[in-house]
């Protein structure tokens, strides 16, 4: 109990926490909303269209248009929260300005690369992919997401950057109330795939156009009416930005290809039915993952500013709350899965799901890791070393890939979920060991520095 006491004392007067759980409340707030509707609009999503319809929609043409625009995209959200963080604190409003814009400019110019490389997919993916002929429009309609939200990273970035957590959250909440009410209507008047696909394309491209709309009037407020005229002269180094943006690129195009493309796989290697038994599991699995995912925005954001400012035992101090915070929900929430979700499955979305139950299970290892510990990619952007995650990525992910053809032909969307958990298990370990031991060594070597005389 004194111990109990003590640690929520301790946990009362560490500001820095209670600012990362204070903004990851907003987004957990909207984000308990949004996992109920998301929830509902696939639970209708899955009785109105039926396993197979499913499969195609929400297991096939969905994440190949999202993975398309992955491929080019250079996770701008990433660098403006890296650079602005280092920028805003010193007062450096021009160079803010030419950072956001530069990065604005590449992204809108890749989102509309990643349209036209759709556009002439989609009729490959029909006949390769689905192997049905008649999804290449329910591609190619979807892909106009890709130019409702040309400039999403880059607006998600700057309200990160200036903590603007609670208009995430309004969007976010928004946007899955579009769609959830868009699906329970379509399932009301017994709708088609067509009106499932448009509801989700509502959703997408209010958000994108919202989060433009937010992060615009913050960058007027606190940078000035003209902030998009900064010279991009004012930038860091092309060469730096580069780097950094190439990096991130390469990892999100790495784990494109090892991680988030399992339905894809699964559709191309054994049938839409069983990438929809595994989307039905990684469904599921978000009621323990969402609630934790706003901590890695909100963290990445404090640990950038920190770690910029050499204060790295507060870094570490804060890594440690973080993961207690998670470890205990995902315990918690994983372990009712594992004992409930037997039952779970085929009572929210019918009998015909039951079979993913078994993918449920296997994920739930390698994801609560990942969960417990969602800070192990960001605390290596932080400090300055995006290529080592990369790298591991890159090792551990060939080794999943070959595994993946091995075994998945045979031991099908079961054999694929158990594979994708042991990726993350070594992938994030290794991060973690790297991770956590360059934070120390920094530490240690300030120490020196502060005790020489």
């Amino acid at each position: 109990h004194l111990m109990i006491m003590r640690l929520w004392h301790q946990w009362k007067q560490d500001h820095l926490l209670q600012g990362v759980v204070r903004n990851s409340s907003y987004l957990f707030s909207s984000n308990t909303l949004a996992i109920a509707l998301s929830m509902l609009q696939g639970i209708f999503a899955a009785r109105l269209l039926g396993k197979e319809g499913f499969g195609i929609l929400a297991a096939s043409v969905i994440p190949l248009v999202s993975n398309i625009h992955r491929l080019l995209s250079f996770r701008m959200s990433e660098l403006v929260v890296k650079y602005l963080g280092e920028y805003l604190p010193n007062q450096e409003r021009e160079r803010a300005g030419a950072l956001v814009k530069a990065a604005g400019l590449a992204e809108a110019l890749t989102s509309l690369a990643a349209f036209a490389l759709l556009m002439l997919a989609a009729p490959l993916a029909a006949q390769y992919l689905v192997k049905q002929a008649w999804t290449v429009d329910l591609f190619r309609i979807y892909g106009l997401v890709l130019l409702g939200n040309l400039l999403y990273e880059t607006s998600s970035g700057v309200l990160h950057s200036f903590r603007r957590f609670d208009r995430i959250s309004q969007v976010n909440l928004v946007q899955s109330l579009l769609t959830a009410g868009l699906i329970f209507l379509a399932f009301l008047r017994q709708g088609e795939m067509l009106d499932v696909l448009l509801a989700y394309l509502a959703g997408k491209t209010l958000a994108g156009a919202a989060l433009f709309g937010l992060a615009w009037r913050t960058l007027r407020r606190e940078l000035g009416g003209g902030w998009w005229r900064a010279s991009l002269s004012r930038l860091p180094p092309l060469r730096e930005l580069a780097h950094f943006a190439l990096n991130t690129n390469l990892q999100g195009t790495v784990n494109l290809v090892v991680r988030d493309s399992e339905t894809l796989l699964i559709t191309w290697l054994r049938s839409p039915v069983e990438a929809g038994y595994f989307k039905i599991a990684q469904g599921v699995i978000n009621l323990v993952m969402l609630p934790i995912e706003p901590f890695i925005a909100t963290t990445y954001a404090e640990i950038s500013r920190t770690i910029g400012q050499k204060q790295y035992a507060l870094t570490q101090s804060l890594l440690k709350r973080v993961s207690a915070i998670s470890g205990a929900w995902t315990l918690a929430a994983g372990g009712g899965l594992a004992l409930l979700g037997w039952w779970l499955v085929p009572l929210l979305y019918g009998q015909e799901y039951a079979p993913a139950y078994p993918a449920l299970l296997a994920l739930l290892v390698g994801y609560g890791l990942a969960n417990s510990a969602n800070w192990n990619r960001p605390l290596l952007l932080a400090l300055g070393m995006p290529g080592f995650p990369l790298l591991v990525s890159v090792l551990v992910g060939s080794v999943k890939t070959v595994l993946t053809l091995v075994a998945t032909p045979s031991g099908g969307y079961v054999a694929e979920a158990a594979i994708v958990s042991g990726y993350l298990v070594v992938s994030v370990g290794i991060i973690l060991w790297r991770g956590l031991g360059e934070l120390s060594r920094r530490g240690q070597g300030v120490l020196v520095s502060e005790a020489a005389p």
